[in-house]
C-alpha cells in the first residue's frame, strides 16, 4: 500500500459516508473509516451498509474499520499513533434538526467537541487536508436566495445548525493559527439508497408499504433542494484531494421542489398513495433550501448529475431490494 494516501473517514457506516468509502476506496485511496454505530438507528442497518461496501468496491483490501467514538479524545490520539492520515473526512454528527431540540447537550457534544478533537489530532499529525460535512440548516430563514457561502449564517433556528456553524468557525481558527486546510462543504437535502430511516424519504415509502404515521408539515408547501447521494459523493471526493485553505461551499443540485412535488414522484414510483398526516410547521423549520453552487462548481468541478425522477427511482429500488425484502424473509 506504499504511496496510496489515508484518508481517516468517519461516520463511514452512515447513509452518506458508506457511499463515500466506496468512492474514496475506488479513487485511489486508503481508508481508515471509524464508526461509533451507534444506535440512532438501527445499528444492523449500519453493519449491513459497512457490509455493501465491500460488496461495492474494487479495492476492499484498502479499507479498514475502526469502531470508535470521537468523544473518546484518547482513543482518537491513540489512532493517530497507530495509523499514518494523511487527510480527514468528517462525516460523523448527530443528526436532525428536531432531535437537537431535546437533547442540545448530546449534539455539542458529538458535534462540537468531538470535532475539536479531531483539529487537535490533525494540527499535530500535519494532516494535508481537512474536509467537514456541514448543514444547509446554518442559512436559518436567510432572505438571501438562493443561498450564498457569503450570508453570516449567525441566526441558526435549532441547536443542530449552530452545532455546525460554530464547527465550522472552530475550523477557521485552526487555519488561522496552524495553517490547516480546512474545506466546509454545505450539504442539501441528500436522498437516495441506504437513506436514514428518519429521513423524510425514507418515511414516506415507510408510510406507503407499511401505513406508518408520517407528518406532512405544512401540507407539502416547502421547498427543498432535493440532492442526490451519488452527486453529493462527488463533491466530497473532489474535495478531499484539494487544498483550498478555508473554504465554504454549497453542495446541492441548485433546483429545489416542494415537498409535496417529491411526494408525488414517489407515489408515482411505488405505484401507491401515500397517506401522510398535515403538520404545521415548526419553527425550527425552514420554508426553503436552494443553493447556489457556482463556488463548488469552480473550485471542485461539482456539477450535479442525478435529476430527482431518477434520484428517487434509485431510492425506491433500493428500498424494495432491502427494507421490503427484509419483511418478507
Amino acid at each position: 500500500m506504499r504511496g496510496l494516501e489515508t484518508v481517516l473517514l468517519t461516520g463511514c457506516a452512515g447513509f452518506i459516508g458508506s457511499h463515500t468509502t466506496v468512492s474514496l476506496l475506488d479513487s485511489g485511496y486508503r481508508v481508515l473509516g471509524l464508526d461509533n454505530l451507534n444506535d440512532y438507528y438501527c445499528p444492523d442497518r449500519k453493519r449491513a451498509n459497512l457490509a455493501e461496501v465491500c460488496q461495492e468496491t474494487a479495492h476492499p483490501e484498502r479499507f479498514e474499520f475502526l469502531q470508535a467514538d470521537l468523544r473518546d479524545k484518547g482513543r482518537i490520539e491513540q489512532i493517530f499513533q497507530e495509523h499514518r492520515v494523511d487527510r480527514i473526512v468528517h462525516l460523523a454528527a448527530m443528526a436532525g434538526v428536531r432531535n437537537s431540540i431535546e437533547d442540545p447537550a448530546l449534539y455539542i457534544d458529538c458535534n462540537l467537541n468531538a470535532t475539536l478533537y479531531l483539529l487537535d489530532a490533525a494540527r499535530d499529525h500535519k494532516v494535508r487536508c481537512f474536509v467537514f460535512a456541514s448543514t444547509s440548516s446554518v442559512y436559518g430563514a436567510t432572505r438571501v436566495i438562493p443561498f450564498v457561502e457569503t450570508d453570516p449564517c449567525d441566526r441558526p433556528l435549532s441547536p443542530y445548525p449552530a452545532t455546525k456553524r460554530a464547527a465550522e468557525m472552530l475550523g477557521y481558527s485552526y487555519h488561522h493559527l496552524y495553517g490547516l486546510n480546512f474545506t466546509i462543504l454545505r450539504f442539501f437535502t441528500v436522498y437516495g439508497p441506504r437513506g436514514r430511516p428518519d429521513m423524510m424519504a425514507h418515511r414516506v415509502l415507510d408510510n406507503i408499504y407499511f401505513g406508518r404515521k408520517t407528518p406532512l408539515y405544512r401540507g407539502g408547501e416547502m421547498h427543498r433542494d432535493w440532492t442526490a447521494v451519488s452527486d453529493i459523493v462527488a463533491g466530497v471526493v473532489s474535495a478531499t484531494g484539494r487544498e483550498l485553505g478555508y473554504a465554504i461551499l454549497n453542495l446541492g443540485r441548485g433546483e429545489p421542489i416542494l415537498v409535496s412535488e417529491f411526494v408525488k414522484i414517489m407515489e408515482r414510483q411505488a405505484g401507491k398513495r401515500a397517506t401522510l398526516q398535515e403538520a404545521p410547521m415548526m419553527d425550527a423549520d425552514m420554508p426553503y433550501t436552494y443553493a447556489d453552487i457556482s463556488r463548488a462548481r469552480e473550485l471542485l468541478g461539482y456539477e450535479p448529475r442525478v435529476g430527482i425522477e431518477e434520484g428517487v427511482a434509485r431510492f425506491h429500488e433500493w428500498y424494495r431490494a432491502t427494507v421490503l425484502a427484509s419483511r418478507a424473509v
